[in-house]
């Protein structure tokens, strides 16, 4: 069965397919998109207490429910030092899909599979040296999760990167099975200047995923399929956020993967592989704090 799903997954419009569920998504007629939703939170058992707007059918599509705003204390931020150091929020409600150190430019995957820290971050060798060396975390949000992506330091941005690419499923299977999953999917690479020096967060897209947001750009769609750089720092757009404050949004789930550079950070001993995890929880600290 997963050899014929990965077959599937290579034989399908992928885009195509994206695109039409990204229509239904962003449906307005109430009893389309009020089905849908209630479907949705059937299926996956949603959490809607902790909802800002707990009644499903007031969104006015299902792009809105999905990426729904929560209650001000459903989701508390990790204290801003542990034992004397500088503590790192988690990003996103998901769960830990690999996470550990990067190794000769590669970032593991899964079994057997690994991929290129430089294609990851979209080809740029001088983008990608700070990370060196360093950490990588990727988390895995599933479509019962709150969807939007939050900063693990306070940071300022300096480079976005969109990078065009396939729209492969992201799950276990497709991470065992499909070469470099994580950089050849379209995605958004996001570069902060923190404290502990560069951060990386990349938001990768997947199969059906209605768009990519971030906050201080909108909708990462760019007319042209082709890698496009933007220079914050050159452009003097300064785009500065605070530790926990939301950076992005997936219409319809996906993965983030974040990356620091050597010896500056260490992961929470607790997270591996398959932990669960909730946005703004303790999810590392500072190496030199």
């Amino acid at each position: 069965m997963n050899i014929l799903f990965i077959i599937f997954q290579h034989i399908i419009p992928q885009h195509l397919l994206s695109r039409a569920a990204g229509m239904l998504a962003e449906c307005e007629i109430p009893w389309i998109k009020n089905n849908f939703i209630d479907w949705f939170i059937g299926r996956y058992q949603v959490n809607m207490e902790e909802a800002a707007d707990p009644e499903p059918h007031n969104y006015k599509n299902f792009n809105a429910f999905f990426t729904r705003e929560l209650n001000n204390d459903a989701r508390p931020l990790v204290d801003d030092e542990i034992d004397g150091k500088k503590t790192l929020a988690c990003p996103a409600d998901g769960a830990i899909s690999q996470q550990g150190d990067i190794t000769n430019g590669r970032i593991f995957q899964a079994k057997g599979q690994s991929y290129s820290l430089v294609e990851l971050l979209g080809g740029d060798d001088a983008l990608a040296q700070p990370f060196q060396d360093g950490k990588f975390s990727t988390v895995y949000l599933s479509p019962k999760d709150y969807h939007r992506v939050h900063m693990p330091l306070t940071g300022k941005l300096t480079h976005m990167v969109y990078v065009p690419g396939d729209l492969f499923s992201v799950n276990t299977v497709t991470a065992e099975n499909v070469p470099r999953l994580f950089s050849r999917n379209e995605r958004a690479v996001c570069i902060f200047d923190t404290e502990a020096g560069p951060m990386a967060v990349v938001l990768v897209g997947a199969m059906i995923v209605a768009g990519i947001e971030t906050v201080w750009a909108g909708q990462v769609a760019p007319i042209k399929r082709q890698i496009i750089t933007t220079d914050y720092l050159a452009s003097r757009q300064e785009v500065t956020l605070q530790k926990g404050e939301e950076m992005g949004r997936f219409k319809l789930g996906s993965t983030a993967i974040v990356v620091f550079g050597k010896d500056v950070i260490e992961w929470n001993e607790q997270l591996n592989a398959g932990s669960p995890t909730v946005m703004g929880e303790f999810f590392g600290q500072l190496s030199n704090a």
